[in-house]
């Protein structure tokens, strides 16, 4: 198994060092100029967009909120917090930096994503909406081949960093707090998970709408919490991980090493697990929305990023930064990683800390389960029939009880081996069909500027009245 371990470490690492660094952070950039600084422009129109109400009329399976939340369910849990601190602890606190960098420019691939996902979407037999990158890629390059293997990573990817680490992180809070064996823990999950996914879509999106923002508040009130108590510590803990970023050391060394690829590698790849962005995964569920303009789906979906990475995942980092939690060792004279780590991290402070990130982790976990069933579904459905969909999501509850007792050295590795290989056909479609985003985009911003000139004569109107 240790022979398995380091190949898979050793890949990943090489993988994530090489031109795929390149490829998400170049496709990007071009973006991010196509679009004009998209992300700066109309972050808060994007947020507000966000909690608006979906125009019921229009052609969709699931709200606007809901297509969010279930995009959010399958980001801001287990890689906001879990895969936070096995970045730390891999590549130093400088990995964050690079997952901040990956972040911005990456909010400009998930505008594109979404806008590409509503735009070449279909309706199947059953008259449900189904899209995503190998949808666009197939339907709007016309190559079919290219989407199929975005279809058969994609699926692949639902199986290990959305079911695996799920299921293993939530496993391991469940220990560390009650000390229940990860054989029940496993059988419990699946269970509850069977039950959901089996509802599809709808009932996916109804489940999400409610559990996100809860879990989001408890987690995101909890971190505030620590990160005032200890303000004395914000800007050196800051101020580290921007030194560490180019001259560092990561806590744990080992295989990896030392270094800035190291950091740079480490924060890539943990901010691909966290916000998605050029992974391709999220649009499958902006697909559903409910929305007849590609372009407002688009600024929804970019809304989630900033979220997850800068929200979610920075309140994380301080919390272990201001802490002084990592490099500590378990028992076994291991370092202490993934949620374990952040559990200790708020037990340091709040009495019940580490009920709030077990619960937080449960949670977010069980609606990242959730939501990429759906992503692996739509893969699943896009290379095979429909009608053998049920042995698909046999099979997913199946590997839930898998991932509950499989170990955390290997599960990472292999979450981030097949995102990477997922996310290069959906950066290749996304830059050749950058002219596509811009027209969509641009047809949408003059609907929106009408709308807001709307809004403004009604407002005017009503104040001459009175």
């Amino acid at each position: 198994m240790q022979k398995i371990i380091i190949f898979f470490e050793k890949f990943d690492f090489y993988l994530w060092n090489s031109f795929l660094i390149y490829l998400l952070l170049g496709v990007g950039i071009y973006l991010t100029f196509r679009l004009k600084g998209m992300q700066i422009r109309y972050l808060f129109t994007s947020l507000k967009l966000a909690f608006t109400r979906s125009d019921n009329k229009a052609k969709g399976d699931i709200s606007q909120f809901q297509s969010l939340m279930t995009a959010l369910a399958a980001t801001i849990g287990i890689g906001s917090i879990a895969g936070m601190a096995t970045a730390v602890v891999a590549g130093g606190f400088g990995a964050i930096f690079w997952m901040w960098v990956v972040a911005f420019v990456g909010m400009a691939a998930k505008y594109a994503e979404a806008i590409l996902a509503v735009k070449y979407r279909i309706t199947d037999k059953k008259n449900k909406m189904a899209g995503g990158p190998m949808y666009y890629i197939h339907r709007g390059l016309n190559l079919k081949w290219l989407g199929a293997t975005f279809a058969v990573f994609g699926m692949f990817a639902s199986f290990a960093g959305g079911n695996l680490i799920q299921a293993q992180s939530i496993s391991d809070a469940l220990f560390e707090l009650t000390n229940l064996s990860p054989y029940i823990s496993g059988v419990i999950i699946a269970v509850l998970s069977g039950v959901v996914i089996l509802g599809g879509i709808k009932s996916l999106g109804k489940v999400n709408a409610y559990l996100v923002p809860i879990m989001a508040m408890i987690y995101i009130t909890g971190g505030l919490a620590i990160i005032i108590i200890k303000y004395k510590y914000i800007l050196g803990g800051l101020a580290l991980i921007v030194k560490s970023a180019f001259t560092m050391k990561a806590a744990g060394g080992g295989l990896i090493g030392t270094g800035i690829m190291s950091a740079i590698q480490m924060g890539i790849a943990r901010g691909i697990s966290s916000n998605e962005a050029g992974l391709g995964s999220a649009p499958i569920a902006s697909a559903a929305a409910k929305t007849d303009l590609p372009g407002r789906q688009g600024l929804i979906s970019m809304s989630g990023v900033f979220l997850s990475s800068f929200i979610v995942c920075t309140i994380t980092v301080l919390v272990l930064s201001v802490t002084n939690v990592v490099g500590l060792e378990v028992a076994s004279g291991e370092l202490l990683n993934g949620a374990p780590l952040v559990m200790r991290a708020f037990s340091s402070i709040i009495p019940f800390g580490e009920h709030i990130v077990a619960t937080g982790l449960v949670l977010f976990g069980f609606s990242t389960i959730l939501g990429w069933s759906y992503y692996g579904e739509k893969c699943f459905e896009f290379l095979f029939k429909e009608k053998y969909l049920i042995y698909f999501r046999v099979v997913f509850i199946m590997v839930i009880f898998l991932g509950a007792i499989s170990s955390i050295k290997l599960v990472w590795p292999l979450a981030d081996i097949m995102n990477g290989f997922m996310a290069i056909p959906n950066l290749i479609g996304l830059f050749l069909l950058a002219n596509v985003v811009v027209e969509e985009s641009d047809i949408f911003l003059n609907v929106l500027k009408k709308e807001k000139l709307s809004l403004k004569k009604i407002k005017q109107k009503d104040f001459e009245i009175n």
